[in-house]
């Protein structure tokens, strides 16, 4: 089965937010801005941009960057939800493996299993992963964007494309097989550089052993917000290396040994009763 991947083109983006509304309505998420204790708190902050924020309700967001070029401002919209990355920080870190990719390359999780331990969300290069406990239960879980893909709200499985990318006006937005979306990713960079734009790039492409949400820039990444070079930390390859198998193995021998230790208490106690 062909990877797929979805495809922003920043140069586009009109910042209607209309990505951010589907992406609300089709997972059955709050359709209005969360306020606290359960999500952001709205507010007039002065910008265009709400909410100020990601949260467990908010899996996608445009986000407005105001630089500054030529002695004039322009913005700059940057998509931001989780990048579905190839070598994800958040996968690598999962106790339980709640986080995975599927056959499309994406990384679902299954919600009934998180712990809400918050590795993940310490862990992602691009800070997505938000968590949150309820004050009934206590107990924590962890919500981010699973590219329309939830169990039962599918639309991949039936053969329709993301909620963000059907509802975007000016096109920013193109989903397809990743190779392909690559493809048209590279046509348009060589566009924006034959227009005057010498920063222009494709970011995703080969960050992270490839994302499989890439962005057509007009500069560079760091200008976006986004960091340049994105990286699973060493100490993520240690826990998922190292550190949690010599946990499994510690927690294994630990239940050996209590195993154990009754065995012989229940073959003492049998000699005594003799």
């Amino acid at each position: 089965m062909a990877e797929k991947a979805i495809l922003f083109d920043a140069t586009k983006c009109t910042a209607c937010r209309g990505c951010q509304v589907a992406c609300k309505q089709w997972n059955g998420n709050d359709e209005y801005i969360p306020t606290e204790p359960n999500g952001v708190k709205a507010s007039n902050r002065g910008s265009y941009e709400n909410p100020p924020d990601l949260s467990p309700s908010t899996w996608l967001k445009i986000r407005f960057t105001e630089v500054e070029s030529g002695g004039r401002v322009r913005w700059l919209f940057t998509r931001q939800a989780c990048m579905h990355c190839t070598d994800a920080a958040c996968v690598r870190v999962c106790p339980n493996g709640s986080l995975y990719h599927n056959g499309l390359g994406f990384v679902e999780y299954n919600k009934d299993t998180c712990t809400g331990c918050g590795y993940c969300v310490d862990a992602c290069p691009f800070q997505v992963p938000r968590s949150t406990r309820s004050l009934l239960t206590g107990i924590a879980k962890m919500d981010k964007c699973t590219l329309c893909t939830t169990q039962g709200l599918n639309r991949l499985d039936d053969g329709m494309e993301p909620a963000c990318v059907k509802t975007c006006p000016p096109g920013a937005l193109q989903f397809g097989n990743r190779d392909e979306m690559v493809a048209a990713g590279r046509e348009r960079v060589g566009t924006l550089k034959t227009m005057g734009w010498s920063g222009a790039n494709l970011y995703g492409e080969n960050e992270l052993n490839g994302l499989h949400v890439m962005y057509v820039l007009d500069d560079y990444p760091a200008v976006y917000g986004l960091p340049a070079a994105p990286r699973v930390e060493g100490v993520t390859r240690a826990w998922k290396n190292v550190i949690q198998p010599l946990g499994w193995a510690v927690g294994g021998l630990t239940i050996i040994g209590l195993g154990m230790n009754w065995l012989v208490a229940r073959t003492n106690a049998k000699k005594e009763a003799k």
